[in-house]
């Protein structure tokens, strides 16, 4: 009987683990209206040293952190190592965004840049 409850405990956290994974990722499809409304200024110009959307190259090191460093790094903001200014501002400085709009822009950047 212990081994058949470990088994179904093992279960139910990997399929919790799973399904949290899931949740945390972006829809690019959904992300292209936040992007076009948010994102564009900076991320189309390269303002502020802002990867421009679709450079695989600027992109390449980023993407490798993985798309939930991304998320963070955007909702929180982000700080170059040994620079004096955010490269990223928290939210892009639209307070108003949902951390699911932001996973959803930063879904379609990932996407378009890979």
């Amino acid at each position: 009987m212990s081994r058949f409850l470990s088994a179904a405990l093992c279960a139910l956290f990997v399929c919790s683990v799973c399904s949290t994974e899931a949740s945390a990722a972006g829809n690019a499809t959904k992300g292209k209206a936040v992007y076009d409304a948010n994102c564009t200024a900076c991320h189309t110009a390269g303002i502020g040293g802002a990867p421009k959307l679709g450079d695989k190259v600027a992109w390449k090191p980023r993407i490798k952190q993985g798309e939930a460093v991304l998320v963070t790094h955007t909702i929180k903001g982000w700080k170059t190592p040994g620079s004096t200014g955010m490269a990223m501002i928290p939210k892009a400085g639209k307070p108003n965004l949902t951390d699911a709009q932001i996973a959803d822009a930063v879904a379609l950047m990932v996407k378009s840049s890979k």
